[in-house]
């Protein structure tokens, strides 16, 4: 098991949610205790996800439930672009950043996945009775 902290998926999280938080110290008062601490607290429960995918024996679970937090801070990042409280650069800079980090749990939850398959149809060839 790699030190969660050495992960590129952890390191490009941590720094999509130092740069929402770069951005949101920007937004008006309205959005920024509201939509912004909403922003934030999804990026944070995003990276607790990996670290503990990371430190787990069953990592598909919680990397379908990281997948979903990209969802949801994906849906709050175009709110934040609809309400001007993003300059298109800043927009772009952030998809991109979160685009990089979406690429890296779906292709880790793939390989997870297709590894406990395989896990499964050896423990079934297995508990078959010989006739």
């Amino acid at each position: 098991m790699a030190l969660y902290d050495q992960l590129p998926v952890y390191k490009a999280s941590y720094d999509l949610l130092l740069e929402l938080y770069l951005v949101s110290k920007n937004m008006e008062r309205d959005y920024k205790f509201t939509l912004g601490e909403n922003i934030k607290n999804e990026s944070t429960a995003l990276i607790l996800l990996i670290y503990k995918a990371n430190a787990s024996f069953d990592k598909v679970a919680l990397l379908t439930q990281a997948k979903e937090k990209v969802e949801v801070i994906r849906l709050l990042l175009r709110i934040y672009k609809d309400l001007k409280q993003l300059s298109a650069p800043q927009f772009v800079k952030v998809s991109d950043q979160l685009e990089s980090v979406s690429k890296q749990i779906n292709a880790w939850h793939a390989s997870q996945n297709k590894l406990k398959n395989e896990q499964h149809l050896q423990g079934q060839s297995f508990k078959q009775p010989i006739v």
